[in-house]
């Protein structure tokens, strides 16, 4: 049951509904969370039963299809999680000590929906695949891995995760869009078993529409895990080369590697046409073509003094890039020194290179040592937790300026404010 914690529109009012009331079912379907509630509040007319102080009773509703009942629920907190044990599974390596909500191991549709957030649907049964097709919870953003069902099972760890090339027959049969992404392991699920996957899903374009190809993330706290190599340049090269070979014979960029295999290998990244709309850039695909575009054409606009010494915090894997762009910087803007300051990360170990997993700590020790040769210092956002100032080791922003004594921090949240940060920020 859903219970309404606030009632205030003129269609709450108009049908009673106030603060306390638990809907119980929308057309006759029982309540589970507030999808069921999004679904029906975007039609014209269905019927309602509510609870309240006095008994149950059925609203049927007709009201404009644009017109919202504005109501707000009380969170259940309940969250479908994660029944795998994947050989990859990057929780499984995060070490002890850290806050309590980095250890769940989430699995759950509705937050595929909502947030974009990937899951296996190892954990869906008959009926709730019904229900995802019923409320139409589209796109959705699935970890398929491998559509060779034995292999599957095998990289999750979980008898029952053959069942994906039928799963997703029944979406796509339902026209949800669905984003898929496949970890690689080197040397079980890459090559011919990718190729395999990529021409299987292809067959459900352009309902799949596209198929993100991911490198395991590797830190140093695999003990008692299995074996799982780096990836080397030759097989990201590998990769790269089999994306291009059946993207060019599919004549849409369906499968999208991400921007680390071109570090890796050594490529120029792909022009921002190659990705489209950007739909899976939150997974690390396309995201470094996409702030080359967006720094460089502010630079090139601009003839500006500004005397000042910038550090800008990137992780091992970005490092080319971030120098290349303060070097643009530097011949733009009269007396501008800004350059990139790498940071090896020692938190979660040397093998994991991407920005997005810096530490706070990590951060302070990079500043620290290079003090000297700074004034300023650019952190990325996406070094923070969602919508707070705290870092993966729990350092606050507020500490960390603590920790760096003497010198400007500056967050730096978006691609547009990049520039701007190392002028004037």
């Amino acid at each position: 049951m859903l219970e309404i914690i606030s009632a205030k529109s003129r269609l709450a009012k108009k049908y009673n509904l106030k603060k306390g009331d638990k809907i119980i079912s929308f057309d006759g379907f029982d309540t589970e969370d507030s999808l069921d509630y999004i679904f029906f509040d975007s039609k014209k007319s269905f019927t309602m039963r509510v609870k309240s102080g006095d008994g149950e009773r059925e609203i049927i509703v007709d009201k404009p299809e644009d017109e919202s009942f504005e109501l707000v629920f009380k969170s259940s907190d309940k969250i479908r999680t994660c029944r795998n044990n994947c050989v990859f599974c990057f929780v499984d390596q995060m070490g002890a000590g850290m806050r309590e909500s980095l250890y769940v191991k989430d699995d759950d549709y509705t937050m595929s929906f909502m947030c974009g957030n990937f899951v296996t649907l190892t954990n869906v049964s008959d009926e709730e695949l019904e229900r995802i097709i019923r409320l139409h919870l589209s796109p959705l953003y699935i970890s398929v891995h491998t559509m060779d069902e034995a292999m599957r099972c095998e990289l999750m760890r979980n008898r029952f995760a053959g069942k994906i090339t039928s799963q997703l027959k029944k979406l796509t049969d339902a026209k949800i869009t669905v984003h898929c992404q496949a970890v690689i392991v080197p040397s079980k699920n890459d090559g011919e078993n990718l190729e395999y996957t990529a021409r299987e899903l292809f067959k459900m374009y352009p309902y799949i529409a596209d198929l993100a190809v991911v490198p395991t993330g590797l830190t140093k706290n695999r003990e008692n895990l299995p074996y799982i190599p780096d990836i080397t340049a030759e097989g990201a090269t590998e990769i790269l080369d089999l994306c291009d070979r059946l993207n060019a014979e599919f004549g849409v960029n369906f499968i999208l590697p991400a921007d680390e295999y071109f570090v890796r290998s050594g490529r120029e990244f792909k022009p921002i046409e190659f990705y489209g709309d950007f739909s899976q850039i939150e997974n690390g695909i396309g995201m470094t073509s996409k702030f080359i575009y967006e720094v460089s054409g502010s630079i090139y606009k601009t003839q500006l003094n500004s005397k000042r010494r910038v550090a800008v915090i990137t992780g091992v894997s970005a490092y080319k890039t971030i120098n290349k762009l303060c070097s643009l910087a530097n011949g733009a803007v009269s007396g501008l020194e800004a350059f990139a300051l790498p940071v090896e990360n020692e938190f979660f170990g040397k093998t994991v290179t991407c920005t997005g997993l810096l530490t706070g700590g990590d951060i302070a020790r990079a500043l620290n040592k290079n003090s000297e040769k700074f004034d300023v210092a650019v952190i990325p956002a996406n070094t923070l937790r969602e919508f707070e100032d705290v870092f993966l080791d729990d350092m606050t922003v507020k500490q960390l300026k603590r920790a760096v004594k003497g010198k400007k921090i500056i967050i730096n949240r978006n691609t547009e404010d990049f520039f701007g940060n190392l002028i004037k920020g």
